[in-house]
């Protein structure tokens, strides 16, 4: 599990093939002081294992549905990628419950400066959005963001100067697409729902029910 707190910016060193796969080399110097073999840590919001891992360098593999599902299978030497431990018991838990499990792919429709902030606005898959609301919680490449603004499927984020200088997020440009993972907590209430009553957690369904 992860809270959406990005601890470093690293870089893709080098991208092999496997069998059914990709063998990724991350250059890092924070994360990899405290990394152990077998470890879980969140790459661009996607829970890989550290196969491998030394001072400077971290070593993940993704295969099948991973792949298919996130932008790992587009990265290349040089590209720069959020990198997040996973969170230890009794740590101070900053952002959101994040389990590096993605949803589906966003896609940046804006992103402009606002005096010393940034406004990002995004295009989420249509089976996403019930689980998005206003005030609540994202994370995209692993970076835990609260939703300012949603109106159809776009979604607008607020970006604090901390959070664009310390993140992935200053390099980003219209069109770019990004790892969505909406608040797993949304997902056990509509199965909770869905067993209890049959009825799937549909827009029309909680209008009726008083919750919207």
């Amino acid at each position: 599990m992860f809270t959406g707190i990005s601890e470093e910016v690293g870089r893709v060193a080098g991208v092999t093939s496997i069998p059914g796969g990709l063998r990724i080399n991350i250059q890092a110097e924070l994360i990899t002081l405290e990394l152990n073999q077998g470890d879980s840590v969140s790459v661009d919001g996607t829970c890989l294992t550290a196969v491998g891992c030394s001072s400077i360098n971290l070593l993940v593999e993704a295969v099948g549905e991973t792949l298919e599902k996130t932008t790992l299978k587009t990265f290349r030497p040089g590209r720069l990628v959020n990198l997040e431990r996973a969170l230890k018991s009794g740590q101070r838990f900053d952002g959101h419950i994040v389990t590096g499990h993605t949803s589906g792919l966003a896609r940046i429709e804006t992103i402009r400066r606002r005096g010393r902030n940034y406004y990002l606005e995004v295009s989420v898959p249509l089976p996403s959005l019930p689980y998005i609301i206003g005030e609540g919680s994202i994370a995209l490449d692993g970076l835990s963001l609260t939703v300012a603004k949603l109106k159809d499927n776009l979604v607008g984020i607020s970006i604090i100067p901390y959070t664009a200088a310390t993140t992935t997020l200053k390099y980003k440009k219209r069109g770019d697409l990004m790892n969505l993972e909406v608040d797993v907590l949304a997902k056990y209430v509509e199965r909770i729902i869905l067993l209890k009553t049959g009825k799937k957690n549909t827009l029309h369904n909680l209008k009726t029910w008083g919750y919207v």
